[in-house]
């Protein structure tokens, strides 16, 4: 079956910024590099390839991955992916996500596919270069509330525990209760035992959340070819360290991004910049470094240095020093050979903030691409729409005007009295021309009876449309139902639903089909019937 699909434009689930960058407003040409199309990857390579020329750079990356990897049975072209990344001629595409409790919502999946399937479109066009999608877990992140749940079937399974440092340090000891309540809701079927094995294997078998997310990963894409990188690591934020110091004496970071913030005043920010972008971490603690009376302290402890302390700390422990959301994008692409970053509708607006940090720094700014969108529905759903006649920019339509759009299709009655309301106001216009020739104090009860007309023309419309809505009320009611079906609470499915709910019934045939179906370069959001 073919794939439809609407406009990320059209779908009135993206802001106004990133309408405008997917129309490559001039507004807003000068925060990135290059648009995401085929053929600028070509000068991204280029100046990519310019900029990471160490080879040590390299040699360190795939040290440290091996590493992480020593204890995890990996696919053939995770092997040979990681090898790659030693050739000066091998590239990441790179996606990056939090460490929800079982992947979290949907669009986790829609995150990786687009890098996978981004990296083999690359390879068709530029064979004489290698491509590897690369997942960068936020393994730093210390908001738990965030990730420690996820939706299936309209519940929401919560994973009750403390955390206050980074989570990705977490243990997983305690899931064993959530498990046992998840399992229940599974059921017995051979789809339900898989992902039963997978959430043990995962959350059961492995000591704390990040390398659980790994073994996770790796068991849905490791046959891609993915490559799964945590940053908390020595010897990775030994290459960062000139530009943590730079951030902790000169906070040029905060400078720069309120450059960009000022030629974005048209649009709503995503994020603003702090005085100094880093946290300190330690196993239980990741807090805010803040510069005050001449020494940097740690947000809401007693811990404190002064210039010459915290500069000799980051030479000697660099995993100390924790990017934020503004300094973490500088982080990867210093340490990876990075040519696009794929993320959501928010993440690539915080990314427009960040291109004159980059350019200050002499780093590569990434080609910024819109993850895939995609709504998922089953043939019983895609009959219901076509019997009632909806196509999908209406299915993407506010509830309320949506069933105001179809009470007006569905009634045999003309609901739009505009006809009307223009006729009344060509009666005005001659009553006005009256106006100009006799007293002033005419022209007030002129435009006060043309008004209450015109109002009283309207709520005769407003009661016509109440008056059918009760009459085509089953129809209407079908219409809520399946809308509410496919925009859960309101809201897109990729956001509240649990990739679980959707691999139950259709097993691995859920990704072979999303790998089979989506373009990342189309920059639509996809229906894809399963």
């Amino acid at each position: 079956m073919p794939t439809d699909c609407i406009s990320y434009q059209k779908s009135g689930y993206f802001s106004k910024l990133i309408a405008d960058y997917l129309d490559e407003k001039l507004e807003v040409k000068e925060l990135y590099n290059h648009f995401p199309t085929i053929e600028n990857f070509k000068n991204q390579i280029e100046e990519k390839e310019k900029n990471f020329n160490n080879g040590i750079k390299r040699e360190i990356l795939v040290s440290e991955l091996e590493k992480q990897y020593i204890n995890f049975e990996i696919s053939e072209l995770t092997n040979q992916n990681i090898s790659l990344l030693k050739n000066n001629k091998t590239f990441s595409i790179t996606t990056g996500h939090q460490l929800n409790l079982f992947t979290g919502p949907l669009y986790f999946l829609y995150k990786i596919i687009s890098t996978i399937n981004l990296c083999k479109q690359l390879k068709v066009n530029y064979p004489e270069y290698n491509f590897v999608p690369i997942y960068w877990m936020a393994t730093e992140d210390h908001d738990f509330e965030e990730i420690n749940h996820f939706s299936f079937k309209d519940k929401k399974f919560s994973w009750n525990a403390v955390s206050k440092g980074p989570v990705g340090r977490l243990s997983t000891k305690d899931l064993t209760a959530f498990f046992k309540v998840f399992k229940k809701e599974l059921g017995s079927s051979n789809n339900a035992e898989y992902l039963i094995k997978l959430f043990s294997d995962s959350y059961l078998e492995h000591s704390n959340l990040a390398e659980a997310t790994r073994y996770l990963a790796n068991q849905l894409f490791g046959e891609y070819g993915l490559v799964i990188l945590d940053g908390d690591s020595t010897d990775l934020k030994k290459q960062f360290i000139p530009y943590i110091k730079d951030e902790l004496l000169y906070q040029n970071s905060n400078k720069k991004v309120l450059e960009s913030i000022i030629k974005l005043n048209n649009y709503s920010i995503q994020v603003n910049p702090r005085e100094i972008n880093l946290f300190y971490i330690e196993d239980n603690l990741r807090e805010r470094i803040i510069h005050e009376n001449g020494n940097y302290k740690v947000n809401n402890t007693t811990i404190e240095f002064t210039e010459a302390e915290i500069l000799n700390l980051v030479d000697t422990n660099p995993e100390k020093f924790s990017p934020n959301v503004i300094l973490r994008p500088l982080y990867q692409e210093v340490i990876l050979p990075n040519l696009s970053y794929i993320g959501g509708g928010g993440e690539i607006a915080y990314w427009l903030e960040l291109k004159a940090m980059f350019d200050f720094h002499k780093v590569t700014f990434p080609i910024l691409l819109i993850r895939n969108s995609v709504v998922l529905i089953s043939e019983k759903q895609e009959t219901k729409r076509s019997k009632l006649d909806i196509n999908w920019e209406e299915l993407f339509l506010k509830q309320e005007t949506l069933i105001d759009l179809k009470t007006k299709q569905f009634s045999e009655i003309n609901i739009d009295f505009s006809e009307q309301k223009m006729h009344l106001k060509k009666q005005f216009e001659a009553l006005h021309e009256i106006v100009l020739k006799t007293d002033k104090s005419f022209a007030g009860a002129v435009n006060a009876q043309e008004k209450k007309q015109l109002k009283g023309l309207e709520n005769l419309e407003k009661r016509l449309l109440k008056a059918e809505k009760k009459v085509h009320i089953a129809e209407l009611e079908r219409v809520i139902q399946l809308q509410n079906e496919l925009f859960p609470n309101k809201s897109l499915q990729e956001r509240k639903s649990n990739f679980s709910e959707f691999y139950l019934e259709n097993g691995a045939e859920l990704v072979l089909k999303l790998i089979k179906e989506l373009k990342p370069l189309s920059m639509n959001f996809s229906i894809i019937k399963m």
